[in-house]
């Protein structure tokens, strides 16, 4: 050591891995590895030599270890500025890791107890980062690495894109490079909600499903499921269904999507239900097929759908699945029937009555 002081070392591997400073041992994930890399502060004295020993030992799978060592500083948001100024569009990748949300995890930074998440917004010091960025005048495009849904309401308000990379692995910047350059048209939807906030959650010890998932929640979500933006625009039209149908018996749904847009790619069309004539509580839409396809630029399809009996069923007080009669509407769509969110393709709906 140089120094009288303090050195942050940080080790990372597949599969367990174990380091010794002067004989003492400092990480040991040998058994127990699943919580991203680990650190290790260890207090320097002036002209002090410390043996360091990493031992690893590899599994099944893919194989690698890293050690990297040095100390963390707080980011000078002005130097980072001054220094990407000159840029044409400045691309953020930020969100969450591994390393801060999963199960039973020692992790107690802000927005994180234990691996659990005490909030759903995007990490403050992130957003004021940003803030930063957005004050340069450039475009500032925001790449967001998450696991779960994260609550960006500035981002998402003032930044001009917002690309969703999810966990995308060791290929992650090859994919996300290809879609900022145009070379790919994306078209992933949502598995979940993104919420606003919190706020619009019940509390974590409801086990209720009321104002839950897309299925019950009556607010506005920031961005819904299902929900995903294109480089190309698609018209959805000429929907049809049969006014009336028995009970019991398949239903047929069809409808013509056309690539309006000037770039060929992939639409996710979607088909919801919902039951405005039931008086129990019924979701207030549900999700009964999606179809990917992919168009040239003027090119249309008819797409169809079958939806069976046990598809157009609810359940009922008693767990039992019933199709009742009466009203039945039915929505396709690039994403939910009833979204106020910028969209690149439109809903249609019509209403089926079963009796």
């Amino acid at each position: 050591a140089t120094a009288d002081g303090s050195i942050t070392f940080e080790a990372d591997g597949d599969d367990g891995y174990k380091l010794f400073i002067n004989g003492e041992e400092a990480i040991n994930t040998w058994t127990r590895n699943r919580m991203g890399a680990r650190t290790y502060k260890l207090a320097t004295k002036k002209n002090a030599v410390y043996k360091l020993v990493l031992e690893y030992y590899q599994g099944a799978g893919k194989a690698n270890i890293t050690l990297r060592a040095g100390n963390f500083i707080r980011t000078d948001f002005n130097a980072l500025t001054n220094r990407v100024k000159d840029a044409d569009v400045i691309l953020y990748v930020g969100g969450i890791s591994p390393q801060l949300e999963g199960e039973e995890m020692p992790v107690n930074a802000p927005g994180f107890d234990g691996g659990d998440r005490t909030t759903i917004q995007l990490p403050a010091v992130q957003t004021s980062m940003m803030k930063a960025l957005y004050a340069t005048g450039k475009p500032v495009v925001f790449i967001m690495m998450t696991g779960s849904a994260i609550a960006t309401p500035w981002e998402s308000q003032n930044l001009p894109a917002i690309v969703n990379a999810w966990y995308g692995g060791q290929s992650a910047g090859t994919a996300v490079a290809d879609v900022l350059f145009g070379d790919y048209n994306p078209a992933g939807r949502l598995p979940v909600t993104f919420y606003k906030t919190e706020k619009d959650l019940p509390g974590f010890s409801d086990y209720s499903m009321e104002g839950r998932t897309y299925r019950y929640f009556k607010g506005d979500a920031l961005y819904p499921f299902g929900y995903g933006l294109s480089y190309s625009t698609f018209r959805y039209g000429t929907l049809q269904i049969p006014p009336t149908n028995r009970l019991n018996t398949n239903t047929t749904v069809t409808a013509v999507v056309q690539n309006t847009g000037k770039m060929a790619g992939d639409e996710v069309v979607q088909l919801y239900v919902s039951y405005p004539d039931v008086k129990a509580r019924t979701p207030l839409k549900a999700l009964k097929g999606f179809k990917r396809i992919h168009l040239k630029p003027g090119q249309t399809e008819t797409v169809q759908f079958n939806l069976t009996p046990e598809q157009l069923s609810i359940v009922n007080e008693d767990g039992k699945m019933y199709q009742p009669t009466g009203r039945v509407i039915v929505s396709i769509g690039g994403g939910q029937p009833g979204v106020t969110n910028t969209s690149t393709s439109n809903v249609i709906s019509k209403s089926i009555v079963f009796n």
